[in-house]
């Protein structure tokens, strides 16, 4: 790993109107590593995450991506906002998963994976469904690549959602609580992908509430509470042996919840 991080997040701060949402996360994803990000409903989360995408705008702090500014470019020596060519193409560079998969219903589950090499990449056709075919074997769905995503369970579209995120080799891949739309028996496959996934080396995000996968996955855990990051550190750490009342508190909230 680098010891300059792949994504630098400091002071990050968000609102949408006056209720504040992100109030000065700080937080650091090297390469190569599995970040985990826990926190109740409502902590700013997933915000975190389109911001680092630059889904959303923020209006303090700064992200930093691969040695780009999130959202702005610099043009000699002035930084500006940046265009919205120069954020597609940055964006390029990251991977992105969603908790309600976004998978087109017209597509089948090869021309999903492959759409972003072939519209925006432009990728010729045969060498896009060839690495659409790989990366569904990877995934274990190379025997259903001409269904649509109505002949799927959630967990077959989410996993055909994290080979598309993977489609194009980005820097790194986001994932936005990716089983929490999932029937609990479809869980399972899901997370599968992704710890081999970590294992192989990729740099993740991952906001979730599965906190026995964090526990097992994770390089680091970041525990967030209204907008703020309480506590960080190893996953054994934070979740074993959390030293903030209120990370203990949501800690034995949730295992209550698992054992009823």
């Amino acid at each position: 790993m680098s010891d300059q991080p792949l994504v630098r997040i400091r002071g990050l701060k968000k609102a949408f109107g006056d209720h504040v949402v992100l109030d000065g996360v700080d937080l650091d994803v090297r390469r190569g590593q599995a970040v985990f990000v826990i926190g109740p409903s409502g902590s700013g989360k997933s915000t975190m995450l389109r911001c680092v995408n630059a889904l959303e705008p923020y209006q303090g702090g700064e992200i930093w991506v691969n040695d780009y500014l999130v959202g702005a470019e610099r043009r000699g020596n002035r930084w500006y906002e940046a265009t919205s060519k120069v954020t597609a193409a940055r964006r390029s560079g990251i991977g992105m998963v969603f908790q309600r998969f976004n998978l087109f219903p017209n597509m089948t589950a090869l021309e999903n994976v492959t759409a972003g090499l072939r519209m925006v990449r432009k990728v010729p056709r045969a060498k896009a469904d060839e690495r659409g075919m790989e990366l569904l074997a990877r995934v274990g769905l190379a025997d259903r690549a001409g269904s649509y995503p109505g002949q799927l369970s959630g967990g077959q579209q989410q996993r055909v959602a994290i080979a598309r995120a993977i489609a194009a080799r980005p820097d790194l891949i986001l994932f936005d609580e990716p089983t929490s739309a999932l029937d609990p028996e479809l869980v399972g496959e899901v997370l599968e992908v992704i710890r081999t996934l970590a294992i192989e080396g990729m740099s993740m995000l991952v906001v979730t509430h599965e906190i026995g996968f964090a526990l097992e996955v994770a390089d680091v855990v970041h525990f967030i509470d209204g907008g703020r990051v309480v506590e960080s550190g190893p996953p054994r750490d934070v979740i074993r042996n959390p030293q903030q009342e209120r990370t203990r508190t949501f800690l034995s909230r949730i295992n209550a919840e698992s054992n009823e």
